[in-house]
């Protein structure tokens, strides 16, 4: 070849050997304090709750890997993405044929001057194209779609997704353009195919919620150039995935709560989110009775209910047990245990707690422990009007205009029910 098709000079190649290759870009091990701090260079989307997520913005040369179960706006998002990329797009599709793509484009307001379709599933064909139209992003949709001929096995098998993740990610680092990738998920939620995959990308993100539900929650596992653990709330709407900037105030009921309902602040990244547990006890004549958990990790709900029968008497046994978060959201935190605990109890007591807002750790003692950061779960409750709330024994200021009370242990937390009501 005599002319680069990058740079566009002639006679610029040599023939190397593998040996001589090596020698080239072997680096000598430099000492840390000589190394000086490059800031990463972000490209930042009018999409604030996928920029929070990420950091900042898309960093030039990332690989962001996006799960989640079928129909839950993967693709969706996608195309928001590329609707307000600044540059030009390559969009592989796998699963989906370029008309599809463009009707849900269309839906969505997406002109698609920027974007190119590409629908291909064999790797050398996807390269190609990737060479000879120099994007600036490219989107894999999915990489489970995506085979290699010289490998025997099936698309979707571990190592198909992980010889073809590796040659994409190599060729997107190469060339410093960012990869967004998407994966689908197995029955128990997690990005199918090897769990290298996620090792091998910088940024991890799965998107939850209830397929029928309106929102949509976009939970960072793992990133390398930013906060993990952060989340961005989106509603489904006709016109795609919408920004929620309120998030709290779409997770409580404006009406007063039933029994068996409690308002409990939990920690979703780098922010503070109120939401309501709804708890609903019903008498039983079978064996074993029933215990419908929906929103909380199944396994720590029944210790809280082990616990709740063992230190407060309450008869479990012969009652049937539903409790659900609203609004689709998945509580991960132990800060919710005394709020499960408590709406647990109002339901069988049929007695309201609209007015509180109860958190903390709950013990197998039934002792209430610590949790983090209690300062700014109060100073959001306040801001959404609440004057009354249930903490562990903590050390924080006094806050004006607000009542604290603070409880060590269950028993504690239900007599002060009784006397306050």
């Amino acid at each position: 070849m005599g002319k680069c098709p990058r740079c566009e000079e002639w006679n610029t190649f040599e023939e190397r050997s593998e040996e001589e290759i090596k020698e080239v870009f072997s680096f000598p091990p430099l000492s840390l304090k000589e190394l000086e701090e490059e800031k990463e260079k972000r490209i930042t989307l009018p999409l604030e709750e996928f920029n929070r997520v990420l950091g900042g913005g898309i960093v030039r040369g990332a690989v962001i890997l996006i799960g989640g179960e079928p129909g839950i706006g993967k693709s969706t998002l996608l195309c928001q993405i590329a609707r307000y990329f600044p540059g030009k797009i390559l969009y592989v599709s796998g699963e989906e044929s370029p008309y599809q793509i463009k009707l849900r484009c269309s839906r969505l307001g997406v002109s698609g001057e920027n974007i190119f379709i590409l629908a291909e599933t064999i790797l050398d064909n996807v390269l190609k194209h990737l060479q000879s139209l120099e994007p600036d992003l490219v989107m894999i949709d999915s990489i489970q779609s995506i085979y290699h001929t010289s490998l025997p096995s099936p698309p979707g098998s571990v190592a198909q997704v992980r010889e073809c993740a590796g040659i994409l990610i190599k060729e997107a680092k190469s060339r410093g353009i960012p990869l967004i990738i998407t994966g689908q998920v197995t029955k128990e939620g997690i990005i199918a195919g090897p769990k290298v995959l996620e090792h091998l990308v910088d940024v991890v993100l799965y998107l939850e919620g209830e397929r029928r539900g309106i929102y949509r929650i976009l939970r960072g596992i793992k990133n390398r150039f930013g906060p993990s653990q952060e989340t961005g709330i989106f509603q489904m709407t006709e016109k795609g995935l919408e920004e929620v900037r309120n998030p709290s105030s779409l997770f409580l009921s404006d009406t007063e709560f039933a029994p068996g309902t409690v308002v409990v602040p939990i920690e979703e990244g780098t922010r503070i989110l109120l939401v309501e547990i709804q708890a609903l006890l019903t008498s039983t004549p079978f064996h074993p009775p029933r215990r419908h958990i929906t929103g909380m990790d199944i396994n720590r709900s029944l210790l809280l209910l082990a616990v709740l029968e063992k230190r407060l008497g309450i008869p479990l046994h012969r009652f049937d047990v539903f409790v659900n978060v609203v609004g689709g959201l998945k509580i991960q935190e132990t800060a919710a245990d005394l709020g499960f605990a408590l709406a647990i109890y109002s339901a069988w007591k049929n007695i309201s707690l609209s007015r509180w807002v109860i958190m903390g750790e709950v013990g197998l003692g039934g002792e209430i422990r610590r949790i983090p950061r209690p300062e700014k779960r109060v100073e959001e409750g306040k801001r959404l009007g609440f004057r009354r709330f249930i903490l562990p024994p903590e050390e924080m200021k006094k806050v004006a205009g607000i009542e604290i009370i603070k409880v060590r242990n269950l028993k504690e937390a239900v007599k002060l029910l009784k006397e306050k009501g």
